[in-house]
């Protein structure tokens, strides 16, 4: 399984990444893969939670952390949901995209809590894997398609058909503050909450309304008239 890491991009350096996953296979495919994109760049890669926790300390010393992880969720003897809370209690500023060849309602609110950016499966096209490491490095949640989906009706089981209705008062005020093209750090200083609880709640509205990204969430508030139209 995957995990990468992936630095932040500023005046045109490359995203940097570190691919952890306990197949060589995949960690070679995504090497080449990841060689042929232009602004990404893979730094390295690690064969579990623990190898990727290693790399990282050995990074923090040089000066020379990336900005997110690409992390396959079933390694031993660490798998990835253990290793991303490490890593986002050790170096916040590291993000983490889970990756995964299933898709599992209670891993996925899992990855979020414990402090994912994003949820991704093994089969996701090239482009999908390029998007979720960009989304991630600008602080936003990127969840697969597949993965929105399927949380989305497992929600919509309930009495309510109505997806606006399927989100908390805290939720919705938080989905208004997207359409506005505020940030998650933006979000957290205005309502006084953590930056990783104001990803988690994006994360859930994403899931709730079966959404992949913040632009279409922005779109979908617009058009339900939770928020006014941009300018």
């Amino acid at each position: 399984m995957v995990a990468v890491i992936i630095c932040g991009v500023t005046g045109g350096e490359l995203i940097r990444v570190l691919v952890v996953d306990d197949h060589r296979m995949v960690r070679e495919g995504l090497r080449s893969y990841l060689g042929m994109v232009d602004d990404i760049e893979m730094v390295g890669d690690a064969s579990d939670g623990r190898s990727a926790l290693d790399w990282l300390a050995r990074a923090k010393a040089q000066r020379a952390l990336p900005d997110v992880v690409l992390m396959d969720l079933l390694m031993e003897p660490m798998g990835g949901l253990e290793a991303t809370a490490a890593i986002k209690r050790r170096y916040p500023e590291v993000e983490v995209v889970a990756v995964t060849s299933f898709i599992d309602e209670d891993k996925v609110h899992a990855a979020l809590e414990a402090g994912a950016a994003g949820y991704l499966l093994k089969d996701a096209e090239a482009d999908e894997v390029a998007a979720a490491v960009r989304a991630a490095q600008r602080g936003e949640v990127h969840l697969d398609p597949a993965v929105a989906r399927q949380l989305t009706a497992s929600l919509r089981r309930g009495p309510s058909a109505d997806p606006a209705a399927l989100l908390t008062a805290r939720e919705r005020e938080i989905l208004v503050l997207v359409a506005q093209g505020k940030a998650n750090k933006e979000i957290a200083g205005e309502l006084v909450i953590s930056e990783r609880t104001a990803r988690t709640h994006v994360s859930n509205i994403l899931a709730k309304l079966g959404l992949s990204s913040r632009t279409q969430a922005a779109l979908w508030a617009v058009r339900e008239g939770l928020a006014p139209p941009p300018g």
